[in-house]
């Protein structure tokens, strides 16, 4: 829902407000304030206008602003959710500081309006190899098209956020700052490059561009309205992603039958007390811990003290060190900034010997597999100093899974869906952190270090009696559980169809009965399954979509809304190759065609999805 000013009583900067703040509110918040703005203007007398009302908050009286405030446009690009949310407290930090803000995603951004900005800061993710994520396609092919605009009169910086596991480490962000330089834009200071650990980066790159904003405008006393918003905001996310919820767990069930080759369970955890909403489409992060076993070879190896005192963030917070290598630091992945650090500090000629440039192809099938006890093992990293060492880790980023339930049908409870990860490689057992964590040292009675993951390019539509089209194999299958079960309890009249694909029908049919008793009660319209090891022949979702090529596209034409949810490279990939050759066959249309038919679609939201 985005409130405009020609469809309103309210004038620009009160739309601007309403709009920051409707999102951030719960369904309990929205009932309240619903109820409390009818009574008010039941119970308040005949002379009174709706200029004198006001909330029932313990806030300061407007402040009389003479300077005219900075002008700032926040634009974000988000595939699941972490630059809007970033994007949304940088402007909320704006606005506190008196300045006028305009916060718009890259999917709504009107390109032509580029040309009029003064001060623009970019927050932006990538995608897998370098890729723009899906809101952020068509306005990163526009930037650097030939009808961009030339901005000598802009004032800009860039947020980037990425992985560097990856090789093309924030490459989107790199291009959107490189790109704006190359049309004439003014940095307010230099981009920032953001790993999974991005929290601290975000504030101090916030921090620098509060200062320079700053000085091109008077000191301004905080406006009522904006200090509202904040206030109400703070109220809101008690518990976040900087501070998590320890959440009980009720129930921790395997779901895969005995000859599986497959770990898959089932969590139910409570949200009792923690005054956390979630919505389907939006996932849980869990802040998990190292194992054990491997932090005691670790500080064996090493040599180090494990009551020593370790920072474990900027503000100089010590915590002992077995405690740091256990819950704060990430030691099971090696990444190539990583190496190039640790080869700097110890100067250790083999380590520097495989960063040769000549070697690109050596270093990255070295962290393949491979963590940090295998470094120091490898390279007999010995008598290293723990602090300084520790300095170069990166801190352990929480991992997001998709919500399968709807907090209508179970409040105060969130279910989810874990794979475990366990594998072989160089004469070592490895274990994925957090789903092993989950599965062998997490009980019923236990807890997890959670917080609610917003997603807002994952949702179901608006209308209940929009058709929708799920597309989940394996793990895919969560969102989807928690779409048809929100559908259930909204009694939606719209059609649904699931396509769904694993290994085995008998061992790793997840949610079977859910399935079965929605289809049975019209719930869900249709399911098509593939299980791509009960025949010679591999069958997976796609070869199901294209059996059922013509019947998919009348649904397109009906104005379905297609979801995806899964691995990226491999499945999410294929499926989208599948749509392109089903509006070829079926539309009969071209390849361009086609391409541009789904890119509609997206811009429509009515394509989406959430791919890892």
């Amino acid at each position: 829902m985005q409130f405009q000013v020609n469809n309103s009583p309210f004038n620009q900067e009160q739309v601007d407000l309403l709009n920051r703040l409707f999102p951030t509110l719960t369904e309990t918040q929205q009932i309240w304030l619903g109820g409390y703005l009818s009574a008010l203007q039941n119970t308040a007398p005949a002379a009174a206008s709706a200029d004198t009302a006001v909330l029932p908050l313990d806030l300061p009286a407007a402040a009389v602003t003479e300077a005219a405030p900075v002008e700032v446009t926040v634009l974000f690009g988000s595939q699941t959710g972490n630059c809007q949310e970033v994007a949304t407290k940088v402007s909320g930090k704006l606005e506190e500081k008196g300045m006028k803000v305009t916060l718009v995603s890259t999917a709504d951004f009107k390109p032509n309006k580029l040309k009029s900005l003064e001060n623009l800061l970019v927050v932006i993710s990538t995608q897998g190899e370098g890729d723009p994520p899906d809101t952020a396609i068509q306005f990163h092919e526009f930037l650097h098209g030939r009808r961009a605009p030339k901005l000598e009169a802009l004032n800009y910086s860039v947020l980037a956020l990425g992985d560097s596991s990856y090789e093309f480490f924030c490459e989107t962000g790199k291009q959107f700052d490189e790109r704006l330089a190359e049309l004439g834009g003014k940095r307010i200071i230099d981009r920032m490059d953001c790993d999974l650990d991005y929290d601290e980066d975000a504030e101090e790159w916030l921090e620098n561009v509060l200062n320079k904003l700053a000085a091109s405008q008077e000191a301004t006393p905080v406006p009522a309205a904006a200090e509202a918003a904040a206030t109400i905001e703070a109220k809101v996310a008690a518990f976040s992603r900087t501070n998590p919820f320890e959440a009980e767990i009720y129930e921790n069930l395997k779901m895969n039958g005995r000859g599986s080759n497959k770990e898959t369970y089932h969590m139910e955890l409570s949200l009792e007390g923690s005054n956390l909403e979630y919505e389907p489409g939006d996932s849980i992060g869990i802040y998990p811990e190292n194992d054990p076993v491997i932090v005691d070879e670790l500080i064996q190896e090493t040599g180090w003290a494990p009551d020593e005192l370790i920072p474990v963030n900027k503000k100089g917070d010590e915590v002992p060190l077995l405690e740091a290598l256990q819950k704060t630091y990430e030691i099971t992945v090696l990444t190539k900034p990583l190496l190039k650090k640790v080869a700097e500090f110890t100067q250790n000629p083999g380590l520097q010997l495989l960063l040769d440039q000549e070697n690109d192809e050596a270093v990255k099938e070295y962290v393949y597999g491979r963590d940090l006890l295998d470094l120091i093992r490898d390279y007999k990293l010995k008598d290293l100093p723990a602090k300084e060492f520790i300095a170069l880790l990166r801190k352990m980023p929480p991992r997001l899974y998709s919500v399968a339930s709807s907090y209508k049908a179970n409040p105060e409870e969130v279910h989810l869906t874990v794979g475990t990860v366990r594998y072989q490689t160089y004469g070592r057992e490895r274990n994925g952190v957090c789903s092993v964590q989950c599965a062998d040292r997490r009980e019923p009675g236990q807890s997890l270090s959670i917080y609610v993951h917003k997603n807002p390019n994952f949702k179901l539509p608006a209308d209940p009696d929009k058709p929708i089209i799920m597309i989940g194999p394996g793990t895919g299958i969560a969102p989807f559980r928690s779409f048809v079960e929100e559908r259930e309890m909204m009694e939606a009249k719209g059609k649904s169809w699931l396509f769904f694909g694993d290994q085995h029908f008998v061992t790793d049919f997840l949610y079977q009965t859910d399935w079965q008793r929605w289809l049975k009660d019209g719930t869900l319209t249709k399911m098509d399954v593939a299980f791509s090891r009960d025949k010679a022949e591999k069958v997976y979702v796609q070869h199901r979509m294209l059996a059922q090529s013509k019947e998919l596209f009348e649904w397109l034409q009906d104005g379905a809304v297609v979801y995806v949810c899964g691995d990226e490279k491999n499945m999410a990939s294929d499926v989208h190759d599948t749509l392109v050759t089903i509006l070829e066959r079926e539309g009969n249309l071209n390849t361009e065609e086609a391409h541009r038919y789904l890119a509609e679609m997206q811009q429509e939201k009515r394509y989406q999805r959430d791919v890892y």
